[in-house]
């Protein structure tokens, strides 16, 4: 037994020796200088995706593609740290009377004895497909400056007023964060 326990003590601790670092190909070196490239990771692309012959527009795609589906997980975050904190919309969710506070919060509202009725979860995927298609994409010609800027000339909320500096350092915050 203390054979045993001792190898899988050496076996696990193989899980914190350093790896050896992968060279990267000329490919990746194309991006290097793309924003989100800090130190000390430089350029990260666990899965290869831009491995071999990959151009811009390859890129520029997979770029809006980790914005969009970053902005999704933070506001998915935050709706979940909001409703476990106690704050539910006020009034019913439906006919019967039920309150928004009467469903229980994460997966348990989706399935479960207590879960969100199925009409209910086909309203909140038809409206996540509304705002996919409808506000949640670039309109090229309304003068977006960077992949995923889905103002398309409508709202601003101060962008306009920073320096060209700022708006690199809070590009790189939200690749980061995202």
């Amino acid at each position: 037994m203390k054979y045993l326990i001792a190898a899988l003590l050496a076996a696990s601790a193989t899980a914190f020796a350093p790896a050896k670092s992968a060279q990267s190909g000329t490919s990746l070196k194309a991006f290097e200088d793309e924003l989100g490239a800090q130190p000390p990771l430089g350029f990260f692309d666990p899965f290869g995706l831009l491995n071999g012959d990959c151009s811009q527009e390859r890129f520029d795609r997979l770029r809006y593609v980790e914005i969009k589906h970053g902005r999704i997980c933070q506001l998915a975050f935050l709706g979940q740290i909001v409703t476990r904190g106690g704050l539910h919309l006020p009034g019913s969710i439906n006919y019967a009377g039920d309150s928004f506070d009467s469903f229980p919060n994460g997966v348990a509202a989706l399935i479960g004895p207590n879960s969100i009725p199925t009409a209910g979860l086909v309203q909140i995927v038809a409206f996540v497909g509304f705002l996919e298609c409808a506000f949640m994409r670039d309109v090229p010609g309304t003068g977006n400056e960077f992949v995923g800027d889905f103002r398309n000339g409508f709202i601003d909320y101060g962008w306009d007023s920073f320096d060209e500096e700022t708006k690199l350092n809070k590009g790189a915050i939200e690749l980061n964060q995202g």
